[in-house]
This record gives C-alpha cells, sequence and structure tokens, in this order.
C-alpha cells in the first residue's frame, strides 16, 4: 500500500477485555534487524474488531506512513477482519491472525483465518447492508489476493499492498 483513497469513521466499542491493550501472548513485534513486522492472534469475533483497528493504527504510527496511508491500510484491514469473521469463522474458538510486514517500498497485511473456503468478489446491490469489503480492499489498496495458509495451518490468507 503506497497510496489513499478513502477515509472512515471511528470504531465502534470495544469488549471489556480488548480496551486496555493486546495480552502480550497475542502480539509479537519482531524488532530484529528487518523490517517492522507485527503479528497478532485473536478471537474471530466481531467485538474485536474495534481492538484490531487500535493496534493496527498504534504499529502503523511507528511506521511513519501518511495519516491518509494509515486510515486506508486501517480500513481495508477491518474489512478483511469482518470477512474472516462473517465468512471464516465455525465457533467460538476460532481465531485470526493479522500480519503486517514493511519493506523500504511496500506495505503488506496479511488475514489468515482457518477456513478453506475462498473470498469471491460480488457485485452488491445499492440496498445490501453488505458484500462490498473486497471492493472496499481493492479500491483502497494498490494489489490484494490469496495465499495458502502457513505451513502446518489449515484455511487461507488474503492479503493486500
Amino acid at each position: 500500500m503506497t497510496g489513499s483513497r478513502a477515509q472512515h469513521g471511528g470504531p465502534p466499542h470495544a469488549p471489556a477485555q480488548a480496551r486496555d491493550e493486546f495480552p502480550a501472548a497475542a502480539r509479537v513485534a519482531d524488532r530484529a534487524a528487518g523490517p517492522p513486522r507485527l503479528r497478532s492472534t485473536v478471537p474471530a469475533d466481531p467485538s474485536w474488531a474495534s481492538a484490531v483497528r487500535r493496534l493496527v493504527t498504534q504499529h502503523l504510527a511507528r511506521l511513519r506512513l501518511t495519516a491518509d496511508q494509515c486510515d486506508s491500510a486501517v480500513l481495508a484491514t477491518d474489512e478483511l477482519f469482518a470477512n474472516a469473521v462473517s465468512h471464516a469463522s465455525s465457533g467460538p474458538r476460532d481465531t485470526v491472525t493479522l500480519t503486517i510486514e514493511r519493506t523500504a517500498r511496500t506495505l503488506r497485511v496479511t488475514v489468515a483465518d482457518r477456513s478453506p473456503l475462498l473470498p469471491r468478489r460480488r457485485a452488491a446491490d445499492a440496498a445490501d447492508e453488505s458484500g462490498r469489503g473486497l471492493a472496499i480492499v481493492a479500491a483502497l489498496a494498490d494489489d490484494w489476493g490469496l495465499a495458502p495458509p502457513e505451513p502446518g495451518n489449515r484455511g487461507k490468507r488474503v492479503w493486500f499492498t
């Protein structure tokens, strides 16, 4: 992701356990000699959406992106998280793993879930209340796509740059 094309409003109320900070076990920031990276696994629960947005916003602020780039990345991540929760979660113990990687030229955000069902972009009617998530990601990102799960895992990864 190198630019921005939209802005969004504030997050809804977060669950009590997410208001302060992510538990240390759920958050891994790699500060080694390589590029800045964040990896976090959270419950596949819609009540975690605001906490995910806050985590992404805080991490992107450390990467010194422009406000427009941050807004676009947060909104696109929110859409992918919502899709994973809505379409790929099968129960209360499911999780979603978020990875943010930054190189000198590219920001890459990946959202992984445990469902083998692949997302598909569809045309939403004007009256539809949902169905625009991937179209929003496509409009905000330079590129997006699918990747197989990491070795030893099941499901898929959806990413954008």
